[in-house]
């Protein structure tokens, strides 16, 4: 098998994107889609990173999160949209081996690494409410740095072994992916190995990814609304969930659309393309406007930015 697949990487040297189905009067609107879609993307991320670099205001570890948090979403999306925006007009739709390896695993890493970021956010959040006296002590920079850097190992280690599997297959059936970028799913349904051990290796990444960071997630919320129910001002209870309120909607954009991708049945792969776009465009352009638009700090620094453009103007 070993020598098989050997064989078969000297042979493979690029695959076909078949990308969304749709007719070709259409490629240009679905182009334009992407590209406005993407545009905002970059706008968000780039202007939230902008804003929480500068502000000194904002320097603080919920804020290193989120700046994190907006290179990452700006990440995963250029490792896919781009290409798929050049295949969209294209007719050859086609990606080097090498390139479907490299989209494959950096895509990979920055989704996982993603979810544990949302997970060390909570932890965050919990430190702030449940332990104020303490939140300066416990959440210190190096700290932070070691969460943000771990969550990347994690990344790093899961997409490693997800391309290793992956790529270790034979594709002597067909190298045409029936997807507009690189996954797991599609590139197994062109191999003509038995893809038992990538199932188990996928199933077993999931729920070493998934259970802990949800776990994180909920027991740290659990302890943060215990805490706000005790608080007796309903001012004072306000303000406290408003700090979470951008994070949970983030998680829940998070873990809702790529529930719908996974959860969506295999025979409808259109579907699952449609879901793809919304995590892979909708969430990352979303993810800025709900910080932006519910966080009273992020605002005044855009307010403090706009004032100072019209001076200078």
């Amino acid at each position: 098998m070993g020598d098989q697949g050997g064989d078969n990487h000297s042979e493979v040297t690029d695959f076909v994107l078949v990308g969304i189905r749709v007719r070709p009067e259409f490629h240009s609107l679905l182009f334009l889609l992407f590209l406005i879609v993407y545009w905002m993307v970059l706008l968000g991320n780039l202007s939230m990173i902008g804003i929480i670099v500068t502000d000194p205001r904002l320097n603080t570890p919920m804020y290193f999160f989120l700046g994190n948090l907006s290179v990452i979403d700006l990440s995963y999306s250029t490792v896919i949209v781009p290409k798929a925006m050049v295949n969209i007009l294209s007719q050859r739709k086609t990606i080097s081996f090498a390139g479907c390896v490299a989209q494959l695993f950096l895509y990979a890493l920055f989704m996982v690494t993603e979810a544990f970021v949302l997970a060390a956010m909570a932890y965050d959040r919990f430190i702030a409410i449940c332990n104020p006296l303490l939140y300066t002590v416990r959440m210190s920079r190096s700290l932070c740095i070691q969460l943000v850097a771990g969550s990347y190992l994690c990344g790093w280690v899961s997409s490693i072994l997800q391309i290793s599997v992956t790529f270790s297959m034979s594709f002597c059936a067909s190298r045409v992916i029936d997807h507009f970028y690189c996954d797991s799913n599609p590139i197994e349904k062109i191999s003509c190995s038995n893809v038992f051990m990538n199932k188990m290796v996928s199933l077993s990444l999931a729920i070493l990814i998934i259970l802990p960071t949800i776990v994180v997630i909920v027991v740290s919320y659990m302890y943060i609304v215990s805490t706000v129910l005790k608080i007796r001002s309903s001012e004072g209870r306000k303000k406290a969930f408003s700090t979470c309120s951008s994070h949970l909607g983030v998680v829940s954009l998070l873990y809702g659309t790529v529930s719908f991708v996974y959860l969506t049945p295999p025979n409808n792969p259109e579907l699952r393309k449609v879901a793809s776009v919304c995590y892979i465009l909708f969430t990352p352009m979303l993810n800025p406007l709900i910080y932006s638009l519910r966080n009273k700090d992020v605002k005044d620094a855009v307010r403090k930015v706009v004032w100072k453009k019209k001076v200078l103007l």
